[in-house]
């Protein structure tokens, strides 16, 4: 298996050859790195000029695992090379190291790079990828993977302390400047190692020198199988054209998740970090924001496989139900504002945003009748995104990380009315849609004047709700919650709403029964449901084998261009355009019964009929696109010629691989796992005027900067205030924008 780490960005507020000399300082050996025991110099090579040097060192170390497993080995140190490559006139150290010992059961690979900070000369770079594939240790695999983690995440906190410690001890030796490198300067004297002769060698230490890391625990592994495939030499270039390629915007600073998302191990930075990177490979740049990563990350204690699956089955439903959008276009209808008994009221002790349930004096009952089951749900979500907004608020207010709020809940007068069937089913509707999609987002939940019936009620929701969430609460019957221990606890005294015997007003409803002039008819009830649901943009499909899914589309103006987006909610696809110059038979949809498929379980629609030939009576017009599963693809197609054109989504397999290519061994692998013959997508397809494309396109890049950087910009005399817009297409209507003068100025306000 193969395990991976990526460091984020860390900062050294010192130049590129000040942190150098303190690097060099770490050789031969460190004190402050005990384990690290001895290094030595096998080759050195300078350039001519003296800009570049190139040194290999012998390292070793004497790694902390039990004595048996040393003796079983037969080694009492691990032999690690290291090779650092100096380049004076670019300001970059780029460090590769892979372990000697064992290597023919475990590999070891770190790649390391010190780059000066692309936005100040004066400050350095450090990151950090490293590999580690265990094929075979002896039956004590497990054992190795765990001493591993532990060395790691001991040395990977020390790295930077020791960089610290060394520009300090330059610093106190009168030394706080080093002078650049120039075509006339020499090479800066660089510490001379003892040799290996007699002394046992020890391998560096990950983060403390860049020379080797020893990642991750099992659960963060990588989920790709094929990773474990791939030899000595294609984990060391793989790992280092990732520190290479990757530009600063795409990257995480450490000091950056420190101040806005908290204290985390490595181990979980590199989660965050990869889970990021994957996102952004997959998702085309539409990722959410960091600290949303993080919570589904926390949801599944950072297991890297179960936060991406439901991470992507959450971004997916946000983005079928544009749930992204809901705050600005949701407005509560009048029976909520006056009969729900819920507002945000203030903050905890802790800085998080305080919400208030008056549970106990809400007519359940009335308003599901009145409103139905899916408004009432809509309405619980605005208050979920109102609450991820109040989070980021009180985060730049406060000045420390808060991803969370509290909520308090009054249960005063709740009774056996309560419990009528369709509101705890409206309930239970709620709380789970609530749980996949905004885990980690309750800190803590105050339940206050819990009456008897309470223990009923209980027992109906607590399955529904995860055992972390539930550790969260705090249950207090009667009075209880004045005392010691109570509400003051958590929530300042004069901020206890008068209700429950504080001096603060409080805004929240105080409920009561909801007239039954306002109730609706069943039938009302369901074409509302189906009214709040369906307002999107986007269509649901299944991919059957042997049964793929089409859209036909008619061009009338050959100069049309078609874009398309769609998200690949289960299963793998191969995406296909074709272009006929009549019209197909009409949409059918397939009978499945041939294929043991009794219930669809969604739309499928084929418009190519099986009597028609390729290259005869239609013919393709973009190459096959491979699709994975949780990936999500924009794209466009310029028309050449009016007509037919049929967008094609069919089942991935080997016969959709191309005849002139052979297929990956990955791809082998996964057709073979394959236990579904169904595939599900969610798409969204638009024609558009050549010149509306390319106006599109040229505002689209235009303000791609500006909505990455700016909230307002003021351009060519009038300034744009960007209020949102519409990632799924590139129709220049889907761009909001709000117009006024001002003076002519170009800034970010």
């Amino acid at each position: 298996m193969v395990q991976k780490y990526q460091s984020p960005v860390r900062v050294y507020k010192h130049p590129f050859e000040l942190v150098m000399a303190a690097y060099e300082r770490r050789f031969p050996t460190c004190h402050l790195i005990p384990m690290f025991v001895a290094s030595d110099v096998v080759d050195e090579e300078n350039s001519e000029d003296g800009s570049t040097q190139k040194i290999e060192r012998r390292c070793a170390l004497d790694v902390d695992a039990p004595r048996l497993l040393k003796r079983i080995a037969g080694v009492d140190y691990v032999y690690f090379s290291q090779k650092n490559t100096l380049n004076r006139k670019e300001r970059t150290l780029h460090i590769e190291s892979h372990n000697e010992t064992f290597s023919n059961r475990v590999i070891i690979h770190e790649t390391c790079c010190y780059s000066v900070h692309p936005e100040n000369e004066d400050w350095t770079c450090f990151e950090q990828t490293a590999s580690l594939d265990i094929k075979s240790f002896f039956g004590f695999e497990s054992t190795v993977e765990k001493i591993a983690m532990k060395q790691y995440a001991s040395s990977i906190k020390k790295g930077k302390e020791i960089i610290e410690f060394y520009l300090k001890e330059l610093e106190d030796e009168g030394i706080t400047q080093v002078p650049r490198w120039t075509p006339s300067s020499l090479p800066l004297p660089l510490p001379r190692p003892t040799r290996l002769d007699t002394s046992p060698p020890v391998l560096p230490e990950l983060a403390v020198t860049p020379a080797v890391s020893i990642p991750l625990p099992t659960d963060a592994k990588d989920s790709s199988s094929q990773d474990t495939k791939q030899d000595n030499s294609a984990l060391q270039a793989d790992s280092l054209t990732d520190i290479l390629a990757g530009t600063p915007e795409d990257k995480l600073d450490a000091d950056y998740i420190k101040r806005y998302l908290g204290d985390l191990t490595p181990l979980q930075e590199s989660c965050l970090i990869r889970l990021r990177k994957w996102l952004q490979e997959t998702h085309k740049g539409k990722i959410p924001k960091d600290e949303h990563i993080l919570r589904f990350l926390r949801a599944r204690d950072f297991n890297m496989d179960k936060a991406r699956e439901i991470l992507c089955q959450s971004l997916t439903w946000r983005k079928q139900h544009q749930v992204d959008y809901l705050l600005e276009t949701w407005t509560s209808p009048q029976v909520l504002q006056d009969y729900y008994t819920g507002g945000w009221h203030h903050h905890d002790r802790d800085g998080r945003p305080l919400y208030i349930l008056r549970l106990g004096q809400m007519d359940t009952k009335g308003l599901v009748r009145a409103l139905g089951e899916e408004s009432l749900l809509r309405h619980v979500l605005s208050i979920n995104e109102e609450g991820l907004r109040r989070c980021e608020e009180n985060t730049k207010v406060f000045g420390r990380p808060i991803s969370c709020w509290t909520c308090l809940v009054d249960l005063e007068g709740l009774n056996m009315r309560h419990l009528w069937r369709p509101g705890v089913k409206a309930l239970l509707r709620i709380i789970e849609v609530v749980e996949a999609n905004y885990p980690e987002t309750l800190g803590r939940l105050l339940i206050l004047r819990a009456p008897r019936v309470f223990p009923v009620l209980w027992t109906l929701v607590s399955p529904f709700i995860d055992e972390n969430t539930r550790k969260k609460f705090l249950i207090y019957a009667g009075n209880d919650y004045q005392g010691p221990g109570g509400l003051v606890d958590y929530i300042d005294k004069e901020i206890i709403p008068d209700f429950l015997g504080g001096e603060c007003m409080c805004e929240v409803p105080e409920g009561g029964l909801v007239p039954k002039s306002m109730y609706r008819t069943a039938e009302e009830l369901e074409n509302e449901d189906v009214r709040l649901w369906t307002e999107t943009i986007y269509q649901s499909a299944s991919v059957f084998k042997g049964a793929p899914h089409e859209v036909l589309i008619e061009i009338i103006d050959a100069s049309s261009v078609i874009t398309w987006d769609f998200d690949m909610c289960k299963g793998d696809v191969v995406f296909n355009i074709y272009h006929s110059k009549r019209a197909p038979q009409p949409p059918r949809k397939e009978a499945l019964g041939a294929h043991g498929i009794t219930s669809p379980g969604g739309n499928n629609v084929q418009l190519i009929d099986k009597s028609w030939t390729l290259g005869q009576d239609y013919s393709m017009v973009e190459s096959p696109l491979t699709c994975k599963e949780g990936e999500s693809v924009q794209g466009s197609h310029i028309t050449r010629w009016p007509g037919f054109y049929i967008l094609q989504w069919k089942f991935y397999n080997m016969a959709a691989c191309s005849a002139t290519n052979l297929p990956r061994v990955d791809d082998v692998l996964a057709t073979l796992q394959v236990s579904s013959h169904k595939c599900k997508v969610m798409y969204y397809t638009e024609v558009l005027g050549s010149e509306d494309f390319r106006l599109s396109q040229t505002w689209l890049s235009l303000t791609h900067y500006f909505i990455t950087t700016h909230s307002t910009v003021t351009f060519a005399g009038i300034s744009i205030f960007f209020l949102h817009t519409s990632i799924c297409t590139t129709n220049l209507l889907n761009l909001t924008l709000l117009i006024v003068h001002l003076p002519v100025s170009f800034e970010q306000t």
